[in-house]
């Protein structure tokens, strides 16, 4: 593997490799057909268990668990930890309390973003952080490099990669089979029923009370069944109660047949990569590559997420350029409500938006049916994307035939289109 670097922009070049099973990949096939498993950011993992729809459905009402020990974990320790993931992260960390987490963002100096993360703050010098699995080896990489000083970090002022390069800090690698100890990878238990269930594997009423007790982003380490848990109020689905566990991934598949027998009778079930798309969407919560970076190199600011960058920090990697850009930008994310009763056809990434004159103000990036409404994110002007400001949708042409018959394949911005569908923005997020 290597890393290419020009004017700022960090470009890496990942070897090829086959998918391979999670650490959970038994489990699946013991749950679910050989056919609702798929390649996904270099694993195997299952599409849906019974259907997208009854395991949405299930963490909205209930709760459902889902195979998250694709993400990459990750330890940065040391004197100068929190010196190094302040300049390299986009959020402060210097105020992060022991037992809090927080989102923020890794830039390269072109201001690009190579990953969203979460950083976990689980003693002074001791931090935890999860990257998404399809850039794991591109940040594993990249932070090496930052490290050696050879990667540019300011193009204006090289005083900060010697900053960097001084730091005293470790980074390893918590999934690694090699390490000796307190190796994590991470499972998600989202919904109403999650705290009834973990509950039943406490073995103290203290530990529940703890877990009880906390809040967002806020995390405490427990026994669990005898396992060793990092248990911490974060999820990907919007839920309001969720939890992540963080474990040895070795425990994994006990653990995760401990909270499927302790939640069935309250209605808990496994859930795939289909449903957690569909209820991500429906919370307006971004995907790398889709409302974050991808084709359109969406910024944070411009994905909803200005407050996790503090432009107020004297320096972080990419700091200049998303300055400029949080001063200019005209095009944003917005959560979009459209109908999907009986005979509606679905929208998909890709189709126009349409502002309230016809022209075309943007494009759906990811959409997914909730029920009888559809919900889309859309990559649109700024004063399209205003909540409550109603919209039209445009079915691009999807086969040889409709393109014979006059439906556009591709649209511009501003092109005047009729409207196939009529929807309205509604708030950026959603928690339920």
């Amino acid at each position: 593997m290597q890393g290419r670097i020009s004017a700022g922009e960090f470009v890496f070049e990942p070897p090829a490799s086959q998918p391979g099973p999670s650490v959970l990949y038994p489990e699946h096939e013991k749950l679910t057909s050989k056919s609702h498993i798929a390649a996904f950011a270099g694993y195997l993992m299952p599409l849906w268990y019974s259907s997208i729809a009854e395991e949405h459905r299930a963490v909205r009402e209930r709760a459902g668990l889902f195979d998250c020990t694709h993400m990459g974990v990750l330890e940065v320790s040391g004197p100068h930890a929190v010196e190094f993931l302040n300049l390299v992260t986009t959020n402060e960390v210097p105020s992060l309390k022991v037992g809090r987490a927080r989102y923020g963002y890794i830039l390269d100096a072109a201001g690009n973003v190579l990953d969203d993360i979460i950083i976990y703050r689980r003693a002074e010098a001791n931090f935890m952080v999860v990257v998404n699995a399809a850039n794991e080896p591109k940040i594993k990489f990249y932070l090496h490099e930052l490290r050696e000083g050879r990667v540019v970090v300011d193009p204006e002022d090289s005083a900060w990669a010697a900053k960097i390069c001084a730091l005293q800090v470790a980074i390893r690698d918590l999934r690694d089979p090699n390490r000796p100890q307190d190796r994590r990878a991470d499972i998600a238990l989202q919904g109403p029923a999650a705290l009834e269930t973990l509950a039943k594997l406490a073995s103290e009423l203290a530990v529940v009370e703890r877990m009880a007790s906390l809040k967002g982003f806020a995390f405490v380490e427990e026994r669990l069944a005898g396992i060793d848990c990092l248990i911490c109020r974060t999820g990907y689905t919007g839920s309001i109660a969720g939890f992540e566990l963080f474990a040895d991934p070795k425990l994994m598949p006990r653990l995760w047949n401990l909270i499927l027998d302790a939640g069935r009778p309250l209605g808990v079930v496994p859930c795939g990569l289909g449903a957690r798309d569909s209820l991500r969407i429906e919370a307006g919560l971004p995907l790398y590559g889709h409302e974050l970076d991808g084709k359109f190199d969406i910024s944070p600011v411009e994905a909803g997420y200005g407050w996790a960058v503090k432009l107020e920090k004297e320096f972080f990697v990419g700091k200049a350029p998303l300055q400029h850009v949080a001063g200019t930008y005209d095009m944003e994310v917005a959560r979009i409500e459209l109908p999907a009763t009986r005979g509606v056809r679905p929208i998909r990434p890709d189709d126009p938006i349409l502002d309230q004159r016809g022209w075309c103000a943007g494009w759906v990036l990811s959409a997914a049916k909730v029920d009888e409404k559809q919900y889309a994110l859309a990559y649109v002007e700024r004063a399209a994307a205003a909540e409550g400001t109603k919209v039209g949708a445009y079915y691009l042409a999807r086969s040889q035939s409709q393109v014979e018959q006059g439906r556009a394949q591709t649209a511009e911005k501003g092109q005047k289109l009729p409207a196939d569908l009529a929807g309205t923005v509604v708030s950026r997020f959603a928690r339920f």
